[in-house]
């Protein structure tokens, strides 16, 4: 892996060198947050039947080389890697994510990351479709804000789950315990997740990222862009215009040959 090509993949250009960055506290959040900002959360691979490949190089080639996004076991998996580079001691942790709030899903259903540093140990997630801005702290209980939203981990029992407020209460996000793993461990749910018809992934075609004030959100054909301020949603109408919001918001550029399903004539 080129960490120079990475770094430039979502951090201006002058600040690519890797000898720049220090594996600080304040490193990790300028990275996490920028990470967030530039490349997209999205399944398009799923869709267009290219089976996802959690070798380094191949997620590397696909999200630096190709300009695309991926999912959390792509995302996580990459920026453990060039975390680990900076020099940053970095665990990759199994979670499951909340299915109503209150139920979860199966070990190995989402991919986190747990950085160590000198002052303690943070929660990293560059690969969660709605994440929390910087690394949150490990510690119980804590309510840590990022612009909008309020963020807690929560302990109960063995698993710490992660929580986000919203109208007065606390909804859950997901789940995990300590225990490291290594990036094959997760083979077989993201398997999973990019051939079940019951996975989420085969049943949304999803694209989002964070940008400076909000979030922009592209799920099948409803685009949804938030920001402190205001909300606004509408529905694309034609493929040309989903090519186009596609390159625009997420910068993606879909091949001639790439058909989508919603716009197929039956």
């Amino acid at each position: 892996m080129d960490v120079t090509d990475y770094l430039r993949r979502f951090t201006p250009r002058e600040l690519a060198a890797s000898d720049g960055w220090q594996p600080t506290l304040e490193t990790l959040k300028a990275l996490h947050e920028a990470h967030l900002i530039a490349i997209p959360f999205e399944n398009l691979d799923i869709h267009c039947g290219q089976s996802l490949c959690l070798d380094e190089a191949a997620i590397f080639k696909k999200i630096v080389l190709m300009r695309r996004g991926g999912i959390c076991y792509e995302l996580n998996g990459l920026f453990a890697a060039l975390l680990r580079r900076l020099g940053f001691r970095v665990s990759l942790i199994s979670a499951g994510v909340a299915r109503d709030h209150v139920h979860f899903g199966p070990e190995f259903d989402h991919l986190a990351l747990l950085v160590h540093l000198a002052d303690g140990d943070w929660l990293a997630d560059v690969g969660f479709s709605s994440s929390f801005r910087h690394p949150l702290k490990f510690e119980a209980e804590v309510v840590q804000a990022f612009h909008d939203h309020s963020y807690r981990l929560h302990r109960e029992g063995a698993y710490w789950i992660v929580q986000r407020a919203r109208n007065s209460a606390w909804e859950s996000l997901y789940r995990f315990q300590l225990k490291p793993h290594e990036m094959h461990h997760f083979a077989e749910r993201c398997r999973y997740q990019e051939t079940s018809p019951e996975s989420y992934f085969t049943q949304n075609l999803l694209f989002t990222r964070a940008t400076e004030t909000g979030r922009i959100t592209l799920c099948d054909r409803k685009l949804v862009i938030s920001s402190s301020a205001e909300r606004s949603l509408c529905e694309i109408q034609t493929e040309e215009e989903y090519r186009a919001v596609l390159t625009r918001h997420f910068g993606i550029t879909l091949l001639p040959e790439t058909r989508l399903r919603f716009y197929i004539s039956a």
